[in-house]
């Protein structure tokens, strides 16, 4: 686990800030596409609505966490004569921050699974 000391002191995320940064970590993707992959990630369980989205996502372009880019539609989709899209990606900062927490949830799995199974840790 990391030792750095800003990525310890804002763990752990929220569920919602989990999700997100989870929901950028293959690429870019804009806010919609976060909700509706936020939702089928958590099988329905958590539906952000836009303004937690939103909220979530300008505190973690505030930490650096994130950053928002500006996609342009493909020349020769139906939407190319729309304006580009916000998306946000992972800054390395923000992979680190999610990698970090990753790693201990999976201490947390790996504890439970030792007590609960009978077995002494």
């Amino acid at each position: 686990m990391t030792k750095d000391p800003i990525i310890l002191e804002n763990l752990p995320l929220t569920e919602s800030t989990f999700f997100i940064m989870l929901c950028l970590s293959p690429g870019p993707q804009h806010g919609y596409a976060i909700m509706k992959d936020v939702e089928r990630l958590s099988d329905q369980r958590l539906k952000l609505s836009t303004g937690t989205l939103y909220g979530v996502l300008k505190r973690l372009l505030e930490k650096g966490w994130i950053e928002r880019i500006e996609e342009m539609p493909d020349q020769g989709s139906a939407e190319a004569h729309i304006r580009p899209r916000k998306s946000y990606t992972l800054t390395n900062l923000g992979r680190n921050v999610l990698d970090a927490e990753v790693k201990r949830l999976s201490s947390l799995v790996h504890l439970a699974r030792l007590r609960t199974s009978g077995a002494q840790s």
